[in-house]
């Protein structure tokens, strides 16, 4: 029986390619067989005067997936680059760092492969934490960030939160191996409930839920990190927080007091109507609102 979720790929990786990105295997370090997938701007779209983007995903999706709404919206002004995270994706490796600091490295060195020296990074939940990361590590590559339903220390609010949304750990939560489960983190995650049919579920789980020991490693790293986190009043960038109202994971006091934390550099804007997953749930105007941010740091372009 077809796959209904790995049968819609080639769809989505062929309108990737008219919005003039292609996926790029970089080898970051052969010793440890550490791979970063990238989707980076095809020869046609290149353009070394356009400012960079770099969109991070979160946890539930790759890179193309996850940012399918953003990247045609960005492309004609910005050079955009999508990375898919270790163990996502096409993204592999054998050392045993599981760390958001070690992801963080991964994409620096993939980005300097690249030739690129400095950009503007978009994270989006678990893609937040990274992004937070590489601009501790390497602030003069990371000129601003855009972050949306995200904290550089997730499991402090995730464990304050789990037990209310009714679930034991954040692995059963955002990696569920049911049709049930898949269900109740759809819910949580979106402010509009959408109805899919329980084959698409199941066909969701096989398609976005492999390297399952891996990932579950990665979670238990962010413990780690929440006892390490980024110290948020030392970071020199630009961070706009793009929030959605109704995020019931990530709730808009927290971004208000992340955004009294970060201090006078940051900025906070909320999009009604809209969840966790509020680049999904409304495209249009998250990416109104990120281009706009964008512009106020490149300028008109």
């Amino acid at each position: 029986m077809v796959n209904l979720v790995a049968a819609q790929k080639p769809l989505l990786h062929g309108l990737m390619k008219l919005a003039g990105v292609t996926p790029r295997a970089v080898v970051v370090d052969p010793e440890t067989e550490t791979v970063i997938n990238i989707w980076v701007p095809t020869e046609t779209t290149l353009n070394k005067k356009k400012p960079v983007i770099v969109l991070v995903h979160g946890f539930a999706a790759e890179g193309i997936v996850t940012w399918q709404f953003q990247v045609g919206a960005l492309t004609r002004n910005y050079a955009v680059y999508v990375p898919d995270l270790l163990f996502f994706g096409g993204s592999t490796t054998s050392s045993s760092d599981r760390s958001p600091a070690f992801q963080a490295q991964c994409l620096i060195q993939t980005l300097r492969m690249l030739g690129i020296e400095r950009c503007t990074v978009v994270g989006f939940s678990y893609g937040g934490v990274v992004a937070f990361k590489m601009a501790e590590m390497c602030g003069e590559m990371v000129d601003a960030m855009v972050i949306s339903g995200s904290i550089p220390s997730l499991t402090t609010v995730g464990n304050a939160t789990l037990k209310e949304l009714g679930f034991s750990s954040s692995s059963e939560l955002l990696l569920p191996e049911t049709v049930a489960g898949a269900k109740a983190l759809l819910k949580i995650a979106m402010h509009k409930q959408i109805w899919f049919p329980d084959r698409l579920y199941a066909d969701f789980l096989q398609v976005m839920f492999n390297h399952r020991l891996q990932r579950t490693q990665l979670l238990e790293a962010l413990s780690i990190n929440n006892k390490d986190s980024t110290t948020l009043t030392t970071l020199p960038q630009r961070i706009h927080l793009l929030w959605g109202e109704n995020d019931a994971i990530f709730k808009l006091e927290h971004a208000a007091n992340l955004k009294e934390k970060l201090g006078e550099k940051a900025s906070l804007k909320y999009i009604d109507k809209a969840g966790h997953l509020v680049h999904l749930e409304r495209p249009c105007v998250y990416n109104r609102c990120l281009k706009h941010f964008l512009q106020s740091f490149y300028g008109p372009n």
